[in-house]
């Protein structure tokens, strides 16, 4: 017997409604950072792109933070898992002092918690923060470790065969947060 699939995609998030979930985080990340010494720092590629949106919006309403770029490729625990499949290593900028900052890492979607566990890791190397909190786009549950995000744009619960796919223009040419669904069929 051969099993095929078939794949759903349906949109969760247009452009516009990214842009309100941004909002969203610019305005928690207002409401209890008050005067802190903050800084961004994004997960490549994704939170990248969304620490530098937030960043933006924060700029155009009087708080300017510095945004750094994380890559946890070499931090990752499943790295032996990828075979050949060699994951592109980027290069990493955090171009400020972290030790005794409120650093805010940033990812596009938090699922199992291990992209967080490796970004801590990679925090580490280059300083001690006074405190780390963590800015997400998508919440999609599911967790393997203690993980919770301290700013969510939006919780989407997720079924075991679904996943999000978050696209911004700048790195993808579309954008959108999509929910994929795989259907096995025998």
């Amino acid at each position: 017997m051969s099993t095929t699939s078939e794949i759903t995609t349906e949109e969760i998030l247009t452009p516009s409604g990214i842009e309100e979930k941004v909002a969203v985080l610019a305005d928690g990340i207002t409401n209890r950072c008050g005067d802190d010494d903050v800084a961004f720092v994004g997960v490549f590629t994704r939170g990248v792109t969304l620490a530098r949106r937030v960043a933006e919006v924060l700029k155009k309403r009087g708080k300017e933070y510095p945004v750094g770029t994380l890559d946890i490729s070499l931090y990752r625990d499943d790295f032996d898992r990828n075979g050949p499949d060699f994951p592109r290593l980027e290069s990493s900028d955090i171009p400020f002092a972290i030790d005794g900052t409120r650093a805010i890492l940033f990812d596009e979607v938090i699922f199992t918690g291990r992209t967080i566990r490796a970004a801590l890791d990679g925090l580490m190397d280059y300083g001690r923060p006074r405190k780390i909190e963590l800015a997400v786009l998508v919440d999609r549950g599911h967790r393997e470790l203690p993980v919770q995000p301290d700013y969510v744009g939006q919780t989407i619960p997720t079924a075991s065969n679904q996943y999000i796919q978050v696209r911004f223009q700048e790195d993808d040419g579309k954008e959108g947060v999509f929910l994929v669904t795989e259907f096995d069929h025998e």
